[in-house]
């Protein structure tokens, strides 16, 4: 009979301990949960998307942006030409660009595969998204970035803007609708360049 009481004492110090330890994390949990009520209705898709990605590619960076492959018959030419004109269709204003690839072969005399990144920016939609938030300066401007590979292959990335838009709290109706905007045009110039589609 001894042996049995201890044995429930055991367990029921067991699960005081245990509750103790885990109380924080519970409490944890429901923050969590608390503000991701709080969170756009595609917050949760969007994450899921981003740890699925993070699964299969154990990359934190590989989650997080959007890329395509290039055809194989578009030179880094033809590729730079449909991205300049593709964004001034799209009105988007061109605020700049690194020929990486050129500086990195200036820095070390040897060629360096071709890396190139063009910086677009709606400087108005900017504001408004500083306005609500400062810490969307990191974003800025929005970058559409060229990679060859080691094999040669050229690819587009770009970063996964869906975070930035839906993966808070709601932003107001008119930046909203505003950034969706822009995210459609850094798409439009990443796929159709994929194709050499101007």
């Amino acid at each position: 009979m001894n042996i049995i009481r201890n044995l429930l004492a055991l367990i029921g110090l067991l699960a005081i301990v245990g509750a103790v330890i885990l109380a924080p994390g519970l409490m944890s949990l429901y923050e969590y949960k608390t503000a991701f009520d709080k969170f756009d209705p595609k917050a949760g898709e969007i994450y899921m998307e981003m740890a699925e990605k993070l699964v299969k590619t154990g990359s934190p960076v590989a989650a997080t942006v959007w890329k395509w492959k290039v055809n194989a018959d578009l030179s880094f030419d033809d590729l730079d030409e449909t991205i300049k004109s593709v964004a001034a269709e799209n009105n988007i204003k061109d605020v700049g660009a690194l020929p990486l690839s050129d500086q990195i072969s200036a820095m070390t005399g040897k060629t360096y595969r071709k890396v190139k990144i063009y910086l677009y920016c709606n400087p108005l939609t900017a504001a408004k998204m500083l306005d609500f938030d400062d810490s969307y300066a990191a974003y800025l401007p929005c970058r559409v970035t060229v990679v060859e590979d080691k094999k040669g292959q050229l690819w587009i990335y770009t970063l996964n803007m869906d975070p930035m838009i839906y993966g808070g709290k709601r932003l107001p109706e008119e930046l909203r609708k505003e950034a969706i905007g822009i995210k459609k045009k850094i798409l439009a110039i990443g796929k159709r360049a994929a194709v050499g589609d101007f």
